[in-house]
């Protein structure tokens, strides 16, 4: 049984490809997301998190040496919002991970980080995640009325 951990947040580091790659291919294949992502479409995800690339950023949950889970967060500006806004992409966490506060501390720890420079911090949620929507409204999100619509290429 886990009793409560302190998570670490890093960076994704080389080192993490595969641990990241497979809770990638883990969350792309769940219920939780509408359109599922090919190998080469996660692949490139951790290359450009890795990169210096300034619109995205990949980090790990660390709890206490093994990988809790992961998160990807990207930069997009936001007239509405006024500036800045941060879209967290991803959240995943290993099954056996959840329900013991990581998300909670993931969110704390973007709050910090981009409490200066952003406006907003927006992230999107399939209606059935029931779990994870409840997590989100107790770190004070709230539903957007807008529908999304996308074009793909």
């Amino acid at each position: 049984m886990i009793t409560k951990m302190k998570t670490k947040i890093r960076n994704i580091q080389n080192k993490d490809r595969e641990a990241v790659f497979k809770m990638m291919r883990d969350f792309y294949d769940s219920p939780a997301v509408i359109h599922k992502a090919s190998d080469a479409v996660l692949l490139a995800d951790i290359e450009a998190c890795l990169s210096d690339m300034p619109f995205v950023e990949g980090f790990v949950f660390d709890m206490e040496g093994e990988i809790a889970g992961y998160a990807m967060v990207s930069k997009s500006f936001s007239t509405e919002a006024g500036g800045l806004c941060i879209w967290i992409e991803d959240i995943y966490l290993k099954p056996e991970f959840r329900g013991f506060g990581i998300g909670k501390d993931f969110f704390e720890f973007i709050e910090k980080r981009y409490n200066s420079t952003a406006a907003r911090l927006r992230l999107e949620a399939e209606p059935s995640n029931t779990r994870a929507i409840e997590v989100y409204k107790k770190c004070g999100y709230e539903q957007l009325p807008y529908i999304q619509m996308i074009k793909d290429f």
